[in-house]
């Protein structure tokens, strides 16, 4: 009898995983390459994580969330991030109903399953903590009233690297909830060639279809957390989250001086739960050490504060990821 229930728990799992294949197919009818971005924008949604997204304008940032929304077949809001915004535009407020003579909930458009913040860093620092607030909570309080938000619950932040004139950059105690910090690159020749006729001939591959529900979504993320993460790997991962913040102690003293503070508690729960993540969705129900330096890039790159020294030298935290990842063993 118990042989039969883990049978059926594997086809369960084994269907899962061939269903997010078939996101990535159903994506690629609209969005060209930009698998990593999609990867990990899935790896959040997954695992209750939250996603800020740094890249030049052009690359498809919006149209991969929006993609990703109708094959999950989920609600999505795209918030524009301005200086004059106010956190009544991001939660909603109450207003005046004069034929009832009473005041009444307003929602506003953070009560979506997929959020997009786009230019999160134009907006004032108290529109910034009231979306941060919801992405902790998972509620909001409109006058006297919690309401929680709808699950599952994205949001993918965007940041343009390019233009820093009249923004106000997240601190750094905020920009530590989001779980991964994903830069995102120009697309290669091949596949911007790709895109080049697509835009230009108004042509796509097709309507991509709906993949996954709600409730798969949710096996997904009990799946997940049955993915087997050995002891070894365990504190594999707690020796690189001590490796940024005592470098000197692991070899790398020359590093030591780059880094002003090492990375916080929440890099060893997101880099736990990413590597699982990651490992389910290519198809493995146990998480292999290179899982966890694949995604040490993206929950470490925004959690190491770097000094004057290494900006003054052009070192950047991806190099600094390198380093450690190269002398950090794992032990028996």
């Amino acid at each position: 009898m118990e042989q039969d229930t883990q049978d059926t728990s594997m086809e369960a799992h084994e269907d899962l995983q061939q269903k997010i294949q078939r996101v990535y197919e159903e994506m690629g009818k609209v969005v060209v390459g930009q698998r990593h971005m999609i990867s990990r924008l899935m790896i959040g949604l997954f695992t209750q994580g939250h996603i800020l997204l740094e890249g030049v304008p052009g690359i498809a940032k919006t149209l991969t969330i929006t993609t990703l929304s109708e094959v999950l077949n989920l609600d999505f809001q795209r918030i524009q991030f301005t200086p004059d915004l106010l956190p009544s535009d991001v939660i909603g407020t109450m207003i005046y109903n004069q034929i009832k003579s009473e005041f009444e909930v307003k929602k506003g458009p953070i009560f979506a399953n997929i959020i997009l913040a786009d230019e999160i860093n134009r907006s004032p620092a108290k529109v910034q903590a009231a979306l941060l607030e919801a992405m902790q909570e998972k509620q909001v309080t409109i006058g006297e009233t919690s309401f929680q938000l709808d699950r599952p619950f994205l949001v993918m932040a965007t940041q343009n690297p390019l233009e820093q004139e009249g923004t106000y950059p997240l601190p750094e105690a905020q920009v530590d909830r989001f779980m991964l910090k994903v830069y995102v690159n120009y697309p290669d020749k091949a596949d911007e060639l790709e895109v080049m006729r697509r835009m230009a001939n108004m042509s796509f591959a097709g309507e991509p279809k709906k993949v996954l529900s709600k409730p798969e979504i949710f096996q997904i993320r009990d799946a997940i957390n049955q993915v087997t993460l050995s002891e070894s790997l365990e504190k594999y991962i707690i020796e690189l989250i001590f490796a940024t913040r005592t470098p000197a102690e692991y070899g790398l003293k020359n590093e030591a001086q780059y880094i002003q503070y090492g990375v916080s508690p929440r890099a060893s729960i997101a880099l736990n739960r990413g590597a699982k993540a990651l490992a389910f969705m290519e198809g493995r129900d146990y998480v292999l050490p290179e899982d966890i330096k694949e995604m040490a890039y993206d929950v470490f790159n925004h959690r190491i504060l770097l000094t004057f020294e290494a900006e003054a030298e052009g070192v950047t935290s991806h190099d600094l990821i390198d380093k450690i990842l190269n002398k950090v063993a794992i032990s028996n």
